[in-house]
């Protein structure tokens, strides 16, 4: 079988079995940086990449890490969706800090009401999802039912609204605290600043920037805004320099990707892949840490782990809810209403605060 063929038969979520180098027309660029033209590969674990038994929907999460579900067969059609009462689409940048106000505050309060739900916390898919008819698939299971709300950064949310996809305005939710660098265990390399970043022995793993650019970007540039705005760089580096030995690298491996959900993807590669380190948003770092103790140690880019004071250039991401159109029933714009009531909530505050993250 040609490789053409192959890569047809699993779908494009399967781009974790090759490297990236043959789409590096769509890597996204960082303004004012050197044009990236390196190739990354993907980092991902060594399984048996089986057939899919139908095409992937224009909204796929499918993970070759996390998320195989070839044994999961299914699909649940439109007209059973107005029995579902909430879905939510959302980025998963603070998944940590939904999970505890979905079972602590909204299913506690209003789980009478709400009692058939899901959500998704991935990369952005709402465009993709709402383009192609509400379609989304994890493996051989198919959901075609419409989310009432969407959760992302300002470029999706404009995205949303230019296609007429939403009503109302835009809420401002949380903003991040900045990134961090994530490293093994005892930090054995001795990375301590975006610099390190550019040793021959660093091997980086960054978000996919095909499936996830606007987590790429933020992290590219957070890499590429500290490097210029350090008023003391090593002797002999600029930041143009600095981001040509990262991206634009001949060594092997040096710049590496997740596959599909970097929030995953990303701990797996320091953890038990090729990578040594990672840039990730600091509530991440932190959630990732609280998990496994022993396995990875945080390096802060500004400020300390305990009281990040992210350096300038740092990426500050804020985080936008948006109601979607759509022809819903009263039970279902009643439990989005009681959602996003949690959401403005003081609970929902404290838990953000007590995450690493904060109101706008």
């Amino acid at each position: 079988m040609t490789n053409k063929k192959w890569m047809s038969l699993l779908g494009a979520a399967m781009l974790a079995t090759t490297t990236a180098g043959a789409y590096a027309k769509g890597i996204p660029q960082i303004p004012g940086a050197p044009a990236i033209h390196g190739h990354p590969v993907v980092d991902a674990p060594k399984v048996l990449m089986w057939p899919r038994n139908a095409k992937p929907a224009a909204a796929d999460l499918t993970d070759p890490d996390a998320d195989l579900l070839f044994d999961l067969h299914g699909s649940i059609e439109r007209g059973a969706c107005r029995k579902v009462d909430l879905v939510v689409s959302t980025e998963g940048n603070y998944h940590m800090a939904l999970n505890t106000l979905w079972r602590t505050v909204l299913l506690p309060r209003y789980g009478k009401t709400i009692r058939s739900w899901y959500y998704t916390t991935s990369p952005p898919i709402a465009f993709p999802q709402l383009m192609h008819h509400d379609d989304l698939s994890f493996g051989n299971f198919y959901l075609h039912c419409r989310p009432e709300v969407a959760i992302a950064a300002p470029r999706l949310i404009r995205k949303l609204e230019a296609h007429g996809f939403t009503e109302g305005k835009p809420i401002a939710l949380m903003k991040s605290r900045g990134n961090v660098l994530l490293v093994k265990y005892g930090n054995p390399l001795h990375i301590h600043s975006v610099w390190d970043l550019a040793r021959p022995n660093v091997h980086l793993i960054t978000p996919n920037p095909y499936n996830e650019p606007g987590a790429f970007l933020n992290y590219a540039g957070t890499i590429y805004q500290i490097a210029k705005h350090d008023p003391h760089p090593p002797k002999g580096w600029t930041a143009n320099r600095l981001f040509n030995a990262i991206f634009n690298s001949h060594i092997k491996d040096k710049w590496l990707i997740g596959a599909r959900i970097h929030h995953r993807d990303e701990p797996w590669s320091v953890a038990y892949g090729k990578a040594n380190v990672a840039v990730i948003m600091y509530q991440l770092g932190k959630y990732t840490k609280a998990v496994f103790p022993h396995l990875f140690t945080i390096v802060p880019l500004g400020g300390t782990v305990s009281h990040p004071r992210p350096l300038p250039g740092n990426q500050i991401d804020t985080t936008y809810l948006i109601r979607v159109k759509g022809h819903f029933t009263a039970r279902q714009r009643r439990a989005r209403h009681d959602f996003i009531k949690t959401l403005e909530s003081p609970a929902f505050t404290r838990i953000l605060e007590h995450d690493g993250l904060r109101r706008p």
